[in-house]
């Protein structure tokens, strides 16, 4: 799909439209980098952002522990399941 660059003031700008906008995820923030000629426009969101800091102070509290780990195998996990 091609597009015009518009003015806006000294800058320029894309009209992105709604269908690639919900296809690649963006919303009201993006990254913007260059990379081999192309400009790449990526979401800023980080929807794991954080989860290894979280993960570490679990870990700290040893609430790590898989919920199911106490609960006895059933005849088909012990039977039936392969890897």
């Amino acid at each position: 799909m091609r597009s015009r660059l518009v003015r806006i003031g000294n800058s320029r700008g894309i009209r992105i439209p709604k269908p690639i906008l919900e296809a690649a995820g963006l919303s009201s923030e993006v990254e913007l980098e260059v990379e081999d000629g192309r400009l790449i426009v990526s979401s800023a969101e980080r929807p794991r952002e954080g989860w290894e800091a979280s993960f570490a102070a679990m870990a700290e509290q040893e609430d790590d522990r898989l919920l199911d780990a106490e609960v006895p195998p059933t005849r088909w996990d012990e039977d039936e399941w392969e890897w």
